[in-house]
């Protein structure tokens, strides 16, 4: 799940003010319709959300995106088990934090913005018999309800993209972490160089009006202590948005009988700009593993 972006912080601003509740409440009337529901069941998986890790440019998106959580997951592996807490941030659908509790045993606090994805969660926890292990909570990245150094790994895939004040959220998610515990997330973010008028066009129909660069990551990030990793993976970006575009042409008409005609000639329209800003080298996208340092 995401949160609509807006911040002062980063880089390609498409200069318009909003306030965090705004944005917030905007975002929710976006990603709580049954047209976005439908399109992530048909076309992405319903599961796993996120930007795929391709083994060849023709896997299925699902398949891939699975393939990011578990390399994710990789990661931080050495932090993970039964007694570990995780804090997945826009856990969306519940797909990370559905691996993870099966993977290793660990308890996962999965916070996210919509209360309609949060009701699905749970109720797929239920049914893999997780729940248990799995605490769905709404909440907003800038205000998380938890106590300092509570959680070993905080994990987010693409959703800091989307937030208000992604400094603030950063900031945020190193409050709650145990020391020698893991920040690991992945964003799209614009290219060092890209401008605001070349993104334009391509994240208006998310409402997505800045995005950040891995500049401001590292040295955000730096900053605020942590030791830092990151991992560039931009050329499975560029075949994540070729996918989709695939997918929703090829199966247009069969797509129609699921999500509204105008969503779906939105889609026709709006991906293959995604395509283009991949191909022309003007976005990024990456797994930053950010480490803070053990107590004493």
């Amino acid at each position: 799940m995401t949160e609509t972006a807006g911040d002062d912080s980063s880089a390609s601003d498409l200069g318009e003010d909003s306030s965090a509740p705004d944005l917030e409440a905007s975002t929710r009337r976006y990603y709580e319709t049954s047209d976005v529901d439908a399109f992530y069941d048909a076309v992405w998986g319903g599961e796993d959300i996120h930007i795929g890790l391709y083994a060849h440019e023709r896997e299925a998106i699902a398949d891939a995106s699975r393939h990011t959580v578990r390399h994710v997951a990789d990661r931080v592996e050495d932090l993970l088990g039964p007694d570990a807490a995780v804090l997945d941030l826009g856990s969306g659908y519940g797909g990370s934090a559905r691996a993870l509790a099966e993977r290793f045993g660990c308890r996962v606090s999965a916070l996210d913005l919509s209360e309609e994805h949060n009701v699905r969660h749970r109720a797929a926890n239920a049914r893999r018999g997780l729940d248990n292990l799995i605490e769905v909570v709404s909440g907003s990245l800038n205000r998380l309800p938890y106590e300092a150094h509570r959680f070993d790994v905080v994990w987010s895939l693409e959703v800091l993209c989307h937030v208000a004040d992604r400094e603030g959220a950063l900031g945020e998610a190193v409050r709650v972490l145990k020391p020698g515990g893991a920040l690991v997330f992945s964003d799209v973010m614009a290219a060092e160089d890209a401008s605001a008028q070349e993104l334009r066009p391509a994240l208006s129909r998310l409402g997505v009006r800045s995005l950040a660069t891995p500049s401001f990551y590292r040295d955000r990030l730096s900053g605020l202590g942590l030791e830092l990793d990151f991992e560039d993976r931009t050329e499975d970006l560029a075949t994540h948005y070729a996918r989709l575009h695939e997918e929703v042409r090829l199966r247009s008409g069969e797509l129609r009988g699921v999500i509204s005609p105008a969503y779906v000639d939105g889609l026709l329209a709006n991906l293959p700009l995604w395509v283009d800003i991949t191909r022309r080298g003007l976005l990024r996208w990456g797994i930053f593993h950010a480490r803070r340092a053990a107590a004493g």
